[in-house]
């Protein structure tokens, strides 16, 4: 029996909540990851990421094959031990990064040929080699290479990129069955139960996009994710492109959509039927003061929290809501206290997991619309310090 499984419960139109079983533990759907980029969430320590409630986490094969290398980590057994979060890991195949990050950057029919952004040395990631390194690396689910094209692409530009992303998925799979199959000298595979998505890709172009679900989806794989947007396009756009497709993937597998993660996105999309997202957004805003609450975006920068009293967001039960006032949290990032990223990473991203265990219960309960409307009505999408 496959370490892998993924089983929908419940339904409430389109939006699916479900249980996603992996060899480190279980995800529970729709899900959003936090983003661990080289193997660890920023300000926080793991058991505060599990204290908030995530799940599963999100960690990037480009950075960490440039920075300690794939083989180092598995000399240490894997990504699980090596960084010490037992709970399930993703692991995007470095694509993304290379096209926004890596200098140089030369794409064939190979794969991507770029110099690294740390020192200048060469790189080949071909899609061979991006399996490989997820291998090593040990993650419960791994990403096949895909190429990550900008925005706005004409349909002919997409259309070329879409069906090179296709052959490299074909590429990615044979070489993950060959893997399965021990014949390949070399890789030490640290988890024998990975499994493998495909991506979709095509731009904002529908029949690009049907045809890259059906050529995927030929391929076979455990899941499937939505590349390719919230790199610019409207976002009504996004989520259409988004519906559209995920409502093509198979109903018995985990759609995915990489990198979108607004919370109007979250709620968005979960109506559409996806059941998995990422974004550094929670992260990153709590690293420049901007903090999600029910109330709204506050940016505790503002001068209006000098001597606010009140808890960063009195419907919350984080850690942060719990002890600390809004002129304290200022205090904090104003001079540049580390504490400051600490206590505000806490909070947002409290808020996003928080959200997504609301969601899953308003499906459960057949209230997913009711509880939409509710959410976009308010003001957790908007920002109270214009």
């Amino acid at each position: 029996m496959s370490a892998f499984s993924f089983r929908v419960s419940a339904t409430d139109g389109a939006a699916r909540r479900g249980e996603l079983r992996t060899p480190h533990g279980v995800v529970q759907t729709p899900a959003f990851m936090p983003v661990g980029t080289q193997g660890s969430v920023k300000a926080l320590r793991h058991r505060e990421v599990e204290e908030s409630g995530a799940d599963v986490i999100l960690a990037n094969t480009y950075h960490l094959l440039l920075r300690p290398g794939d083989e180092l980590i598995a000399r240490h057994g894997g990504l699980h031990r090596f960084i010490g979060w037992m709970r399930p890991i993703l692991t995007d195949s470095g694509g993304f990064q290379i096209f926004s990050l890596a200098q140089q950057v030369k794409i064939t029919e190979d794969g991507a040929d770029f110099r690294s952004h740390l020192d200048g040395s060469r790189q080949m990631l071909t899609p061979e080699r991006a399996t490989d390194i997820q291998a090593r690396l040990g993650s419960d689910i791994a990403m096949v290479l895909d190429e990550c094209l900008a925005f706005p692409a004409t349909r002919d530009v997409a259309a070329t990129s879409m069906t090179r992303s296709v052959r490299w998925a074909q590429r990615c799979r044979a070489r993950m069955q060959e893997l399965r199959s021990g014949s390949v000298d070399g890789v030490a595979v640290s988890n024998a139960g990975q499994a493998q998505f495909g991506i979709i890709q095509g731009g904002v172009h529908p029949d690009l996009r049907n045809e890259s679900v059906d050529a995927t989806v030929g391929v076979g794989f455990e899941g499937y994710a939505i590349g390719g947007l919230s790199v610019g396009e409207p976002t009504d756009q996004m989520h259409a492109v988004a519906g559209s497709t995920a409502s093509r993937l198979p109903k018995d597998c985990p759609r995915y959509l990489m990198g979108a993660g607004t919370p109007r996105d979250l709620i968005e999309c979960v109506g559409r039927g996806v059941d998995m997202f990422d974004c550094v957004m929670p992260t990153r805003h709590a690293r420049n003061g901007q903090l999600f609450t029910s109330e709204g975006r506050i940016n505790i920068k503002n001068a209006r929290y000098a001597e606010d009293d009140a808890p960063l967001d009195p419907r919350c039960e984080c850690y942060t809501c719990r002890h600390h006032s809004r002129a304290y949290l200022r205090h904090l990032y104003m001079v540049g206290e580390m504490s400051a990223a600490t206590l505000n990473t806490l909070h947002n991203l409290r808020f996003y997991l928080d959200t997504m265990r609301r969601i899953r219960d308003a499906i459960v309960f057949q209230t997913f619309d009711s509880f939409r409307q509710e959410f976009l009505r308010s003001t957790a999408c908007l920002s109270l310090d214009s």
